[in-house]
């Protein structure tokens, strides 16, 4: 239901979960792991690097987790769709140690410019799709 606007924050903690938001987490990772190995695999023969792959499941979990989140807030959705779908899925399909590792093997490879580029654009495309989600799901 996008479209709908309130003011009221959702609180989930983490810490304290249950066996069932953990069940929840782990059906929705499941999912999302596979399509980032399939997406990293595809990108392979097509370029030269799997940074590329990484890069867009990042980019594609940034907007998938910022409309979660403004749909769980703004439109009274249940706060377990951010478990399942936000941490599990979205989680999963992103990928910070691969990312950082990317960049440290672009540096040990002596491409300071290739992991420069790389590091920005990550960071500046995730910030984008983070908020083009959220406005998305904040919508009214």
């Amino acid at each position: 239901m996008i479209g709908c606007m309130s003011n009221r924050l959702v609180r989930i903690n983490p810490v304290a979960g249950s066996a069932l938001e953990a069940l929840l987490v782990g059906i929705g990772a499941i999912p999302g792991a596979w399509l980032r190995l399939k997406m990293v695999n595809h990108f392979e023969p097509m370029v030269p690097k799997k940074h590329w792959g990484t890069f867009a499941g990042n980019v594609i979990a940034c907007f998938g987790l910022g409309l979660v989140l403004a749909l769980v807030q703004n439109c009274s959705a249940n706060p377990r769709l951010a478990l399942l779908i936000g941490v599990g899925f979205f989680g999963s399909l992103s990928t910070f140690s691969t990312f950082a590792v990317e960049l440290l093997n672009e540096l040990r490879a002596g491409r300071p410019f290739v992991s420069l580029v790389l590091a920005l654009a990550s960071i500046a495309a995730g910030l984008c799709a983070a908020g083009a989600g959220y406005g998305l799901g904040s919508y009214g």
